[in-house]
């Protein structure tokens, strides 16, 4: 079995998410999404609009999705691959080489487009303009 490992925050979930979902889980056969807690967010300067828990639920319920478990540090990545025998990770290509060298040896890196007419900022950037 082919495990693959993608990381986020899927707030506002959209259609970007899951095409980039859908491409993960291509990839290979078993989905784990390593979703951001509402601690690691804050650490980050950041507030998801629904709560871990709701997140959680929302990706539990797309059929790409076979695992979801919270994230809490930018360096448990390495921890995750082995936990749950990875190989393939995956990112939006935002992120391109920046988790290359920290999983060198361990899995295969993948970094996927982004869907481009959509990602989170844009829709609530829209909703602002709107009020």
């Amino acid at each position: 079995m082919k495990r693959v490992i993608t990381y986020g925050t899927y707030d506002l979930l959209h259609y970007g998410h899951i095409e980039l979902l859908r491409r993960a889980k291509a990839l290979g056969d078993y989905l784990v999404v390593v979703l951001s807690s509402d601690e690691f967010n804050a650490g980050k300067g950041k507030k998801a609009y629904f709560s871990y828990n709701e997140r959680r639920r929302m990706l539990e319920a797309i059929r790409y999705v076979d695992l979801v478990v919270p994230e809490y540090t930018w360096e448990q990545k390495v921890d995750d691959v082995r936990k749950y025998d990875i190989d393939v990770f995956v990112m939006g290509d935002d992120w391109k080489g920046k988790f290359d060298e920290q999983l060198a040896g361990l899995c295969e890196v993948v970094y996927l487009p982004r869907t481009p007419e959509i990602s989170t900022t844009q829709i609530k950037n829209d909703m602002q303009q709107r009020s």
